[in-house]
């Protein structure tokens, strides 16, 4: 490389590293936002690094997406600029370029213009690797057109290849939500899995409902107790409840996990309308439901997280 030429690109890469530094702690009125500011902010656990936009995401994207995506982007030319400057090793350019986003995301914690994020570390230093994995593939020859045309190519492929990656790697390590499961599907405390009454339409307000799991109510007595094993699962719990017409408006309804309660309902304080309620439980094994008077309790049912291999594993067996 010439002495004018190495000029030129290490002017291009002062003034790209002064409009990068700029976005970082001057763009977006991160100035203007100093005074309502509570405190620092120091994020060391990754959480959503995994979700890199995918294609669909791109085709129709969201704010969110644009930043992720702009997040390893805007770093790809550190990691051509660099190497063309000075004669590195990738095990020394990625270090060094780790360690000055740890120095950059700190400042922007402590002077309040934004925040130290684990996530932006990873996804920025990730940038500047794809950078230098197509800086080493592109310059290889003294064409000077071909080497750009490969140096294109590679930085496609490479994020590609990082977003197939990181989709296996969200797969694996991100739960997702299972289809939906009917509560009169699971045994009892008697060890019945068929409970409650059978499924049949009534009005609430007006409003026909049409249940399509199951109903619970009291049957004989004035008050009626379902107890539930769930196995210790993380869940979602979905439920109605409400007073039919023309059934005086008395009674309650109570929903508890593991000796929680999660869930009072008194009669004469609902709406004359259906009531819908969604419960999150981390690890949920007995549930129980308490019903008394003229309440009525129907399509109880629960979506479970799990992982991927957990969906694979029961599949298989």
């Amino acid at each position: 490389m010439t002495t004018p030429q190495r000029k030129i690109i290490f002017s291009i890469t002062l003034v790209y590293t002064i409009m990068i530094l700029y976005f970082m702690f001057f763009a977006f009125n991160r100035a203007d936002t100093v005074e309502d500011v509570a405190g620092y902010t120091f994020i060391f656990l990754p959480d959503s690094f995994f979700r890199l936009p995918s294609l669909s995401d791109l085709l129709n994207p969201t704010l969110m997406d644009i930043v992720d995506f702009g997040n390893i982007a805007a770093f790809i030319p550190f990691g051509i600029l660099i190497p063309l400057l000075y004669r590195t090793t990738f095990i020394r350019f990625f270090i060094l370029f780790i360690l000055s986003i740890f120095v950059l995301e700190t400042i922007q914690a402590l002077t309040l213009l934004g925040s130290f994020d684990i996530n932006d570390v990873i996804i920025n230093s990730l940038g500047a690797a794809i950078g230098f994995g197509a800086y080493r593939f592109g310059f290889r020859t003294k064409n000077v057109s071909r080497n750009i045309a490969v140096m294109g190519i590679s930085i496609v492929v490479l994020m590609i290849g990082v977003w197939g990656c990181f989709g296996i790697v969200d797969k694996a390590y991100i739960q997702e939500m299972g289809p939906f499961v009917a509560l009169n599907e699971l045994k009892d405390s008697t060890g019945n899995t068929s409970t409650g009454t059978k499924r049949y339409s009534f009005k609430i307000g007006g409003q026909n409902v049409e249940p399509q799991y199951n109903v619970y109510s009291v049957k004989e007595k004035n008050k009626e107790t379902y107890t539930f094993t769930l196995g210790k699962k993380e869940l979602y719990l979905y439920l109605n409840y409400g007073v039919p017409d023309q059934e005086d408006v008395q009674g309650s309804l109570r929903i508890s996990v593991d000796g929680h309660e999660y869930l009072f309902a008194s009669a004469e304080d609902q709406r004359q309308e259906p009531e819908m309620f969604t419960i999150y439980l981390e690890q949920a094994n007995e549930l129980t439901i308490t019903i008394e008077g003229n309440v009525k309790l129907w399509d109880v049912r629960f979506r479970e997280m799990k992982y991927f291999w957990d969906w694979s594993k029961q599949r298989t067996s």
